[in-house]
């Protein structure tokens, strides 16, 4: 998805909007320069999604069930990978 390239005047000027209503990117420019990028998080995610999103929950639900697992000890571990990957 392209991004909407706005004036950093008018990306302050108008944020609400952005903020809450922009489903697309937007870069903000300063004299025609790319200084900075808003990707929104809030966006209404449509039926689809939300179908996706759950079936992708049950899915780890049961992989965790079957490894014997709980959702805390899968964040330690991934905390503990994370850590290593940083030394």
């Amino acid at each position: 998805m392209d991004p909407i390239r706005v004036g950093i005047r008018d990306f302050r000027e108008n944020l609400a909007t952005y903020l809450l209503e922009s489903d697309a990117p937007v870069a903000i420019t300063r004299h025609g320069d790319t200084v900075g990028y808003f990707i929104p998080a809030r966006r209404k995610r449509s039926e689809t999604e939300r179908v996706a999103l759950k079936e992708a929950a049950a899915q780890l639900d049961k992989l965790l069930a079957a490894k014997g697992l709980t959702e805390e000890e899968l964040v330690e571990d991934f905390k503990r990978w994370r850590a290593g990957k940083r030394r």
